[in-house]
């Protein structure tokens, strides 16, 4: 029997994802984002967050998908990639569903415009509603997990 998990529903370019709630560590809105030199092209900058800097991601951009306007739906998902806090960008966060771990089907090649590397898979949440699972040690290779550690220093 399949085991029951917790999954943080969001919205990036009209699709929703998932990430597993034990993942998470948690949902912010927007926050003034401090921009860092030298870095890859996806990665905002840092925020501070109750005194933590923590390097932020925008996920549209991670994923070659159009860029969109902040706006008050936008959230910053603060995840554990490894040892590294991040925050993902994501145009809203807004629910959390029971998935039983057995629905997530392996992903096609190409899943809303994300390369199937980075999913960990797609479950049919009813007749309408498909969720793509993130794969979070893949959102991020170990390269780039260091750099964004040597962001924080």
């Amino acid at each position: 029997m399949a085991e029951d998990i917790k999954v943080i529903v969001f919205k990036l370019a009209k699709e929703e994802y998932g990430i597993e709630v034990d993942k998470v560590q948690t949902i912010e809105r927007m926050l003034p984002i401090t921009r860092v030199p030298k870095t890859f092209d996806f990665v905002k900058g840092v925020i501070n967050l109750r005194g933590v800097v923590i390097p932020v991601i925008d996920l549209r951009g991670r994923f070659n998908l159009p860029e969109n306007e902040y706006n008050d739906q936008t959230r910053i998902i603060i995840v554990d990639v490894d040892t590294t806090q991040v925050g993902f960008i994501v145009d809203s966060a807004n629910d959390v569903v029971d998935l039983d771990r057995g629905r997530i089907e392996k992903p096609p090649e190409v899943v809303g415009g994300v390369k199937a590397r980075y999913l960990d898979g797609v479950a049919k949440l009813d007749e309408e509603r498909l969720l793509i699972m993130l794969n979070l040690a893949e959102v991020l290779n170990r390269s780039e997990v260091s750099q964004l550690e040597n962001i924080e220093d």
